[in-house]
């Protein structure tokens, strides 16, 4: 007699997860697709269509990234059907396309208890409908010093990538696929992750502790302290310059040392490298707000607009409200 044997349990197939990429216009592509390279990997190498993805413009017409090429998307996002996350991806002039409707729309699906997340510098969108209120979120660092000037009271982290409980923010470049493996691995397991890791030839999965940029140490090695350590009260003192007989008493050196470490290995006076900070600094604003000029020279460290101008014309070849008017 045959012995009897207790049918299996059915197993129950894995839950996709539906995720949306809104494209902004001149979004940057290569953020976007290493995205779904992790997704598409992620169902290859599980053998289980784990993650489905969708992209949306706003009208439903194909959109032209940064680098000039289109891309047809699956329809408009104001006709968009349920999905788990919507990713903003953003670009170059974030500010000017972040319309009404793309706003309004985006208040619609966090009413609907939708994920949001943003890509490079489409935390400036999710931002401006107020959808970052009360979360920790990064965004791309040439993008954070005009960020903290029209968001001061937001959370701004220089973070690679930030998940804060319903909102997933990265700040562009490659800092995508990074994200991406940070999800993946925790509804999925590191293992996963690890296998998508070799196949991609990545060797490393970065976390939110690391920064955006390499640190000057990286640079130059760690065996010059002393001129990190300078370099980093120039960058944090940028509205109030400090003098270079106090950078150097703070880091503990004579204004001498000073000079000779700027000069061997950063190859400019200090006096030249804090200058030039301030300008950058000066620059990203004048071409991402639309703060007066008089308040960018102020809150770069300059006490006088007709300074600033010179010193803006002498770096980059024209005045400061040229630079502004070539832009618009």
């Amino acid at each position: 007699m045959a012995k009897y044997v207790e049918p299996a349990e059915p197993v129950e197939p894995p839950v996709t997860l539906h995720i949306g990429f809104l494209l902004m216009p001149e979004y940057t592509l290569s953020t976007f697709t290493n995205a779904i390279g992790m997704l598409r990997l992620a169902n290859r190498l599980s053998g289980s269509p784990l993650y489905r993805w969708s992209v949306f413009s706003i009208d439903g017409e194909p959109v032209v990234s940064s680098a000039g090429l289109e891309v047809k998307v699956d329809g408009g996002l104001v006709d968009a059907g349920p999905m788990t996350i919507l990713m903003v991806c953003g670009g170059y002039r974030i500010k000017n396309y972040s319309s009404k409707l793309v706003i309004d729309t985006l208040r619609g699906l966090a009413k609907k208890k939708v994920v949001l997340g943003a890509m490079c510098t489409g935390s400036y969108v999710l931002a401006a409908a107020g959808l970052l209120d009360g979360y920790r979120f990064t965004i791309h660092w040439e993008h954070l010093a005009s960020m903290r000037e029209e968001f001061p009271n937001h959370n701004i982290t220089s973070s690679l990538f930030v998940i804060d409980r319903d909102r997933y923010t990265c700040s562009g470049g490659i800092s995508s696929i990074d994200l991406m493996l940070n999800l993946i691995s925790s509804i999925h397991g590191h293992q996963l992750v690890q296998d998508i890791s070799d196949q991609f030839t990545c060797d490393r999965v970065r976390t939110e502790k690391d920064a955006q940029r390499a640190p000057l140490k990286y640079l130059i090695g760690a065996s010059q302290p002393r001129l990190v350590d300078a370099v980093t009260l120039m960058e944090s003192n940028i509205e109030e310059p400090l003098t270079l007989d106090e950078v150097a008493e703070y880091v503990g050196i004579s204004r001498r040392q000073l000079e000779r470490l700027f000069n061997r290995y950063l190859h400019c006076a200090p006096s030249r490298y804090y200058l030039e900070l301030r300008l950058s600094r000066a620059r990203l604003l004048l071409l991402q707000t639309s703060i007066p000029v008089i308040d960018v020279a102020i809150s770069c460290g300059f006490s006088t607009a007709p300074h600033f101008s010179k010193c803006y014309s002498d770096l980059y070849g024209k005045a400061p409200s040229n630079e502004r008017r070539m832009l618009a």
